[in-house]
């Protein structure tokens, strides 16, 4: 056993030389846990944010004024005053996305019960924006009219009140979400191919003969590459969160990273067993790039981090409980939003180790096989 041990570590060692070498897959690395992670969280942005706002005010009243003043940041810019004839011209510059027209008369008529029209323009150019302000923005006049005409009138509002409560992500920012299932997603990514270029890599650069020569089985080559490319994924992924999600991004962090860790160890086994299995199919690295994206792009859809599993079909919902990413993304979900602790996550855990140890000795017997083909 210590003979085994002792060739799995020096056969990792050399894996991880190897790694160093390869300029292509090291960039990857880098690439997808520091800058990847910073670019999605920017710029796939859902929410409502700055946006430009403009009040053409025609009645000067009370309640023109409170409209006015319900519009403030973050969700929109502090309200600018333009006259009615500036309305076409600054929208066609792009000057304001929103352009709210308060016509002549609007307390009156509002005071007098009726119902007058107010003109909401909207540049639709900036269609997320567009599409959630203008909601906002009807919120924000029903509240202010009601509350206006509960003060003037003296009647009293209605007397159940929603109270809308957020928890995990109060603001609704994308950003909170999208920054960790980028490091989520790109996990099982670069599991797959790190482990998977590392047998094709053997094979294209004649290394593998030279393997088959000396006093080692197929056990001990394949646990060697599991646990060198394991290695650069968790340090990447540690690396990532701390310095790239919580210093860089500032983005908060519910639950224990440790914890997070020990899990992302043990889905480990299964993303890089999946990663030998496609190795020993591929016979170059563009036929393991065509593998992987039959392979991971489902896996990537279906695991509940871009979709929820409720929102499924039945029948597709359960089938996916086979799958260790589905737990895997679960349970990360569960620690790095919501603050779980080992007694929630622990069904998680079980499930991916033990459907995970599934794959990964079949995982190994396929590459004894082909080990075996080739001696």
């Amino acid at each position: 056993m210590i003979k085994k041990a002792a060739n799995i570590y020096w056969l990792g060692v050399k894996e991880l030389r190897s790694f160093s070498h390869d300029f292509v897959l090291l960039g990857l690395v880098v690439y997808a846990f520091s800058l990847a992670i910073i670019l999605q969280a920017g710029s796939n942005s859902q929410e409502l944010h700055n946006a430009s706002i403009a009040i053409v005010d025609e009645d000067h009243s009370e309640l023109s004024r409170r409209i006015a003043h319900a519009f403030f940041p973050p969700l929109y810019q502090y309200p600018q005053l333009i006259a009615e004839r500036d309305i076409i011209p600054l929208m066609n510059k792009g000057r304001y996305t929103f352009v709210i027209d308060i016509p002549p008369d609007f307390e009156r008529y509002v005071l007098a019960g009726q119902q007058p029209g107010l003109q909401i323009n909207v540049d639709a150019t900036a269609m997320v924006q567009a599409g959630l302000g203008s909601g906002y923005a009807q919120q924000i006049v029903t509240t202010e009219i009601a509350d206006f005409l509960s003060h003037a009138e003296g009647v009293k509002l209605s007397t159940v009140n929603l109270d809308v409560r957020i928890v995990f992500n109060p603001n609704l920012t994308t950003a909170w979400f999208t920054s960790v299932m980028a490091i989520i997603n790109n996990i099982t990514m670069l599991a797959i191919i790190l482990a998977g270029a590392a047998v094709v890599r053997e094979r294209e650069h004649g290394t593998m003969d030279h393997l088959l020569v000396m006093p080692l089985t197929p056990f001990e080559i394949a646990m060697s590459k599991v646990w060198a490319n394991g290695l650069v994924i968790a340090v990447a992924v540690a690396l990532s969160l701390y310095l790239v999600l919580r210093l860089m991004l500032g983005i908060p962090v519910a639950g224990s990273i440790p914890l997070f860790m020990v899990g992302v160890v043990i889905y480990l086994f299964f993303a890089t067993a999946i990663g030998i299995f496609l190795g020993t199919v591929a016979r170059s690295m563009p036929q393991l790039g065509l593998l992987f994206m039959l392979v991971f792009l489902p896996m990537n859809m279906l695991s509940g981090g871009n979709t929820p599993l409720e929102s499924m079909p039945l029948w597709l919902a359960k089938t996916m409980q086979i799958s260790p990413s589905t737990h895997f993304v679960a349970f990360a979900q569960a620690i790095l939003y919501r603050g779980a602790g080992l007694d929630v996550v622990w069904p998680q855990f079980l499930a991916v180790a033990a459907i995970g140890a599934l794959f990964f000795g079949l995982a190994i017997l396929r590459f004894r096989s082909v080990v075996a083909q080739a001696d």
